[in-house]
């Protein structure tokens, strides 16, 4: 079973050595996405709301180019530069998610506080199954 690895112009194009997405037996990791703009390639923001809502979009463009999409995904992680943003990010995480899965079959979701470079306050990424 070979691997394969996921592009599309609708994310921002990795700056480093890394793929937006890579597939293997059914499964698809969405690398790590952030608040660029990919027409641009800068963050948009500066707010933690815009940032959030840019990064999911950039993590749906990587799922739907990989064959899958927000009901197929299985976990989330979601890195924070501040403790302070949790309870935003809850609620642009829940208004998202509403919207996606209106159903409400919510992916599971880890939050883990980092650095990131200057400007950046999120990042997300995600694990989907794909073909279900």
């Amino acid at each position: 079973m070979s691997k394969t690895t996921v592009r599309t112009d609708q994310a921002p194009t990795p700056i480093a050595s890394f793929s937006q997405g890579s597939a293997k037996g059914g499964l698809l990791q969405v690398a790590g996405q952030v608040g660029f703009d990919p027409a641009t390639g800068v963050p948009v923001g500066p707010g933690l709301r815009e940032q959030i809502d840019q990064t999911l979009r950039n993590v749906q463009a990587v799922l739907e180019a990989g064959g899958s999409g927000w009901g197929d995904v299985i976990m989330t992680r979601v890195y924070l530069t501040d403790t302070a943003h949790f309870a935003e990010l809850n609620a642009a995480y829940d208004d998202w998610f509403a919207k996606a899965l209106p159903e409400g079959d919510f992916p599971a979701r880890t939050t883990i506080y980092v650095g990131l470079p200057a400007g950046l306050l999120v990042e997300i990424d995600a694990l989907a199954v794909v073909g279900s």
